[in-house]
């Protein structure tokens, strides 16, 4: 049992390394199509995304909160609010339903 444990780590280590390698030694040119380009633009955009919208909606005590929250968050920074605006905005909406809702 003990021995796959390492052959999985080998091949995490193996598969992490390849990933991060075969770019640079694939592709030597700039990239020129604009769609790839613009894929690779977003990546972390959408990467940070997928990770922080579970957390947004399991954090809070009531998913309401949460929800709206999130909808004020939105509304605040297509607005043009700051991070700290947007961040402010959504803890104090987060804590006036929680006061409200979970009594």
């Amino acid at each position: 049992m003990t021995h796959n444990i390492y052959l999985y780590l080998l091949i995490m280590a193996g598969v992490t390394y390849a990933i991060r390698v075969l770019p640079l030694t694939l592709i030597r040119k700039q990239i020129r199509n604009s769609f790839l380009r613009s894929f690779l633009y977003y990546v972390p955009y959408v990467t940070l995304a997928v990770m922080t919208f579970p957390a947004i909606l399991d954090a809070t005590q009531s998913p309401i909160a949460a929800a709206v929250s999130l909808i004020v968050g939105m509304i605040a920074a297509w607005c043009g609010a700051g991070l700290f605006p947007v961040s402010l905005s959504c803890c104090a909406v987060v804590f006036i339903l929680e006061l409200f809702l979970c009594r």
